[in-house]
């Protein structure tokens, strides 16, 4: 038996103490909160080194903080993933603290809704370079830590980027946002079939309505600074049930998702469990859109 089906083996049997990732390093981006923070978590608790990175520095070094405190390892790189220089500075701090990548967790993003007859130039460009060319960036970047082409030397290595229905089927006022995570798909896929000869595996998560502030109400005045204009973040208001969460009749299982059900997407993606599964889309959607 492989070392690698020891590993899994082990984990499944509940006989693998340091996890599915142990010692190996992910960087996440957008890890400050929300479904990359719960992504974080995570992978530190299977024993991967994480690099929380996140526009916010004190919500991400939070993260770090509470990793460290439950016996992980992390860092946090701030900084805008939209910034050119950014992908340079995230891969040059990663590998000069942990001097490697096993996995890039494309996570970073936000929403700018505006109905297609109204959105600007400004707001279309601006949702594409945050979901395409940062992610661009940053693989391109990590290239060299990637493509490994001696076989005894490569680990478990992954590239997991973030899509959404919005990118599979569209979605009204989201013109900008259904191309971006559309894109995304297509980007994945051919990271797989141009990396798959190094080991390098990429595969996309697409969500469904998963709690989290880009889908709380739009009321509560969440916003965030992109470019030094106020963004502001969430969904108008719907009908609610007494429990105060929106109906969703059409989802199967009768809610929306939660941040922490959300990243064992991206766990079991990264995680030797997906050995064998590359340029694929899950769909994490409560069964919404069967």
């Amino acid at each position: 038996m492989s070392d690698r089906l020891k590993q899994i083996g082990g984990h499944v049997s509940g006989n693998f103490p340091k996890g599915m990732l142990a010692g190996e390093v992910a960087i996440i981006t957008g890890a400050a909160q929300g479904i990359g923070k719960e992504a974080a978590l995570q992978f530190a608790r299977e024993g991967a080194k994480v690099v929380v990175s996140d526009l916010d520095e004190k919500k991400a070094q939070a993260v770090v903080d509470e990793i460290k405190a439950a016996g992980g390892e992390a860092f946090a790189i701030q900084g805008n993933v939209m910034d050119e220089g950014f992908p340079k500075k995230l891969v040059d701090g990663t590998v000069k603290k942990y001097g490697k990548i096993n996995h890039i967790v494309n996570n970073a993003g936000f929403t700018n809704d505006k109905m297609l007859h109204t959105c600007d130039d400004e707001t279309f460009r601006t949702i594409l370079e945050c979901h395409n060319v940062a992610p661009f960036r940053i693989v391109r970047q990590a290239a060299p830590y990637m493509r490994i082409k001696e076989e005894s030397k490569r680990e478990n290595r992954s590239i997991i980027n973030v899509s959404s229905t919005t990118g599979l089927h569209g979605n009204v006022g989201q013109a900008n946002y259904a191309v971006a995570k559309a894109g995304v798909v297509g980007f994945t896929k051919t990271i797989a079939k141009e990396w798959g000869s190094f080991g390098v595996r990429a595969n996309t998560v697409a969500y469904g309505y998963i709690l989290t502030r880009l889908t709380a109400a739009k009321e509560s005045g969440e916003k965030i600074i992109i470019n030094g204009k106020e963004v502001p973040l969430g969904i108008p208001q719907g009908p609610q049930t007494s429990s105060g969460v929106k109906s969703v009749p059409d989802i199967p299982l009768g809610r929306p998702g939660t941040a922490d059900e959300a990243a064992r997407a991206m766990l079991f993606l990264a995680s030797p469990l997906a050995a064998y599964i590359s340029g694929h889309t899950l769909e994490v959607t409560g069964g919404r859109g069967i």
